[in-house]
């Protein structure tokens, strides 16, 4: 046991010492502290702005509990180790609930209750920066430890949460960029999340993200529609050198064809009817930072070759204008098209294909993130779970099961609002546990890549809701039939095409 643990305390500090990728320190830690401890669970949690503890590395308990936050006012232990400067202990007839009651990986039934619980506080120059916690199923499986043993861990911990983050910080131009990245990181956020998962894919997304944020590099980045492809762009944004500087969104698709190269160009006073000043185009308004259009697909043929223009020559010119403007603009562009089959179809120009190509980003599709499904319910779940300010908000593992097995045509959204509904249903009954019946009728039958459309619901359901869902089967079946083209979905279904893209929208099928 000595032995082991001297071993595993070297290899702990000899990490401090060598670069790893992201996240690689911590779960290494929190391995070795497994390795060496009677523990059946652990869990390293840092400390966020916020106020709430952030899981960072985990061993023993499902990866659900890396997609969460955890309040220290909802959960008394945590909020007990959080208060003292050593080691606390927990009596096994403790009146205090675990929050990892039942998030043990290896117990399919959610039955098994902590009964050895443990913690410690973990501080930088006299700043708590998180917190370790120890878990066993046996009672008095901690006796034997000495606390001298668990504050050893802690301080490695600590000192490995603040080589970490100096590394990071070291990777940044100065303090002024790095408050800046923060605040557009933190409004990413709140427009719609962040890039969570564990996934080989998703980590290969962040690799491509940071070799390509810090260059001037053109950026395809290309998905289905609800992958995240505009996290994406955020994410390059605001890791790049320009991140202190405005990002334009401009959605190509919701441009009118008789405006829009009013929209991305300016133009002067009197160049059109209505046209009673000057104004300045979303180039503009981008200069020395990023523009960002999404669904460039849907732009028209006739503003393509301005647009090559612009990002060949950084020049714009207003309608109306007898001169051009020089702006420097770093142009990063989305689609859930083939844009290679659009080009040989005449739809897209190739040169600015090939323009816009330098640098191509493939968003993964859900279905083809291996494991990221647990983690990304935990994250959604712990937003409906603050949105509505309940103590508890869980998923039964056959509901979960149930969640890998689908297809996911709609992606990361479709996940997001299934689970929304499903959390919505739950907590109107006072209950906490999500089970597969509250998932809805979508997933409740067979999934094979088109739903079924006559499939019933199998519970009351409000009536708006169950026709909704029939929209978009129908949409996805269309979409299908079209091969993920939605002007010829829109025909498929004898609709107006503008009708039709507002229509995926509000069903979220299709990106706003």
């Amino acid at each position: 046991m000595h032995n082991a643990l001297a071993q595993a305390l070297l290899q702990i500090a000899l990490d401090l010492n060598i670069h790893l990728p992201e996240g690689h320190h911590y779960q290494r830690l929190i391995h070795a502290l497994n390795e060496v401890l009677p523990c059946d669970a652990s869990v390293l949690f840092i400390l966020d702005d916020q106020g709430l503890l952030r899981p960072v590395a985990t061993d023993g308990l499902t990866e659900e509990v890396l997609g969460r936050r955890f309040s220290p006012a909802a959960h008394p232990r945590l909020k007990a180790i959080m208060e003292s400067r050593k080691p606390v202990r927990f009596a096994a007839d403790c009146g205090f609930p675990d929050p990892f009651d039942g998030l043990f990986k290896n117990d399919p039934d959610c039955s098994a209750e902590v009964h050895a619980c443990m913690g410690c506080s973990l501080y930088v120059e006299e700043k708590q920066v998180g917190i370790i916690t120890l878990d066993a199923i046996d009672v008095g499986a901690f006796d034997p430890v000495e606390d001298v043993t668990v504050e050893t861990f802690a301080a490695l911990a600590a000192a490995t949460i603040r080589n970490v983050r100096l590394m990071y910080a070291l990777k940044k131009a100065n303090i002024h960029q790095q408050s800046v990245n923060k605040l557009l990181i933190e409004e990413a956020r709140s427009k719609g999340g962040e890039l969570v998962g564990v996934s080989p894919q998703i980590q290969r997304l962040r690799d491509n993200i940071q070799l390509v944020a810090q260059s001037n590099f053109v950026v395809l980045i290309q998905g289905e529609t609800g992958t995240g492809k505009e996290l994406v762009a955020h994410a390059l944004h605001a890791g790049s050198a320009r991140a202190d500087k405005p990002m334009v969104y401009v959605n190509c698709a919701a441009l009118p064809e008789s405006i829009a190269e009013s929209e991305l160009f300016g133009h002067v006073k009197g160049a059109f009817t209505g046209a009673t000043s000057h104004r300045a185009g979303k180039f503009e308004l981008a200069d020395g930072g990023t523009i960002f259009l999404d669904e460039i697909g849907e732009l028209p043929l006739s503003l393509q070759a301005k647009l090559l223009r612009v990002i060949q020559q950084g020049e714009v010119q207003r309608v109306g204008a007898d001169r051009n403007r020089l702006v420097d603009v770093r142009v990063i562009a989305a689609t859930n098209r083939q844009l290679e089959q659009e080009v040989i179809e005449g739809r897209f120009r190739s040169d600015l294909f090939h323009r816009l190509h330098v640098f191509p980003i493939l968003v993964p599709t859900l279905r083809e993130r291996e494991g990221d499904i647990p983690v990304l319910a935990g994250y959604i779940l712990d937003k409906v779970r603050q949105q509505f300010r309940v103590e508890r908000l869980d998923i039964h593992p056959q509901a979960l099961t149930r969640l890998e097995d689908y297809n996911w045509p709609g992606n990361v959204r479709e996940l997001e609002h299934t689970l929304m509904r499903a959390g919505l249903r739950v907590i109107q009954r006072g209950y906490t546990l999500i089970s597969i019946k509250d998932l809805g009728f979508e997933l409740t039958g067979e999934h094979d890549d088109e739903q079924a459309f006559v499939s019933l619901p199998s519970q009351p359901v409000p009536m708006r809701e169950a026709v909704e869902d029939y929209q978009r089967a129908l949409i996805r079946h269309a979409l299908n039939q079209c091969h993920g083209v939605w002007n010829q979905a829109a025909g498929f279904l004898q609709m107006d095409r503008g009708n039709f893209h507002k229509l995926g929208k509000k069903l979220g099928l299709k990106e706003k």
